[in-house]
């Protein structure tokens, strides 16, 4: 059977996960995961790909970024997977391959659906029981977003700005977000987008990029589902 599409749209926000090999590890020591920040940075900037928010966990990565042109974000991936690999198998002295195949994404939504990416991005340490909150994990752009840490990787995407007048206030805002953990329609709503490729968003926005691109990109249950809904 082919390999699904990936859905892809220049200036639209793209959470992407990329895991390990068969889950195993791709992060071993505190450098690794230095490397992979400094360049998904130059990468970033080269090929014009704003990131929001990340989190490096011990055996995948997520990304929420927004792409300049339609194969930003695939480059971006191709060249930083390309860069880890060689890196890891030097200084680890391993062979083979690291990471799962192609990576998994999702287009988000801006209204109502970004900034729930984001949160959902930074919680992963703590959902996964690393750590209790989202400021005590060095590998996530939580303190960057929460006005903790200054990052010139992190780039505020404009409903992060909407939230307030001054980067203090936007601050502030954010970090109250995490006052509340993200309930379990919206975990299993974020998963299933990545994971099966599809767009995270509304119905009206599902329509509109499936327009566009010519294509479903929702699973064809919730399709049917939405429609019964309509004609009852």
């Amino acid at each position: 059977m082919p390999r699904r599409a990936r859905v892809k749209f220049a200036g639209v926000p793209l959470h992407i996960i990329q895991r390990g090999n068969n889950r195993i590890a791709c992060f071993f020591a505190e450098e690794d995961y230095r490397f992979y920040l400094r360049h998904l940075d130059q990468l970033a900037q080269r090929l014009e790909c704003d990131v929001h928010a990340y989190v490096l966990m011990t055996n995948h990565v997520h990304l929420l970024v927004t792409p300049s042109e339609t194969d930003s974000a695939s480059l971006l991936m191709k060249h930083l997977g390309q860069r880890y690999v060689q890196y890891v198998n030097r200084v680890h002295r391993r062979s083979g391959t690291l990471w799962e195949g192609r990576f998994k994404s999702s287009l988000v939504q801006r209204q109502g659906y970004l900034l729930k990416c984001q949160r959902y991005i930074e919680l992963n340490p703590v959902r996964a029981g690393m750590v209790p909150h989202p400021r005590d994990y060095p590998w996530s752009s939580y303190r960057a977003n929460g006005g903790l840490r200054a990052s010139a990787l992190v780039t505020p995407h404009d409903g992060y700005i909407a939230l307030g007048e001054t980067p203090e206030q936007r601050a502030a805002a954010y970090r109250r977000l995490f006052e509340f953990e993200l309930d379990e329609e919206d975990l299993k709503e974020i998963r299933s987008a990545a994971n099966g490729g599809f767009a995270l968003g509304n119905q009206r926005f599902k329509d509109e990029i499936s327009a566009i691109l010519g294509r479903r990109v929702e699973r064809l249950r919730q399709r049917l589902r939405q429609r019964a809904s309509q004609s009852a």
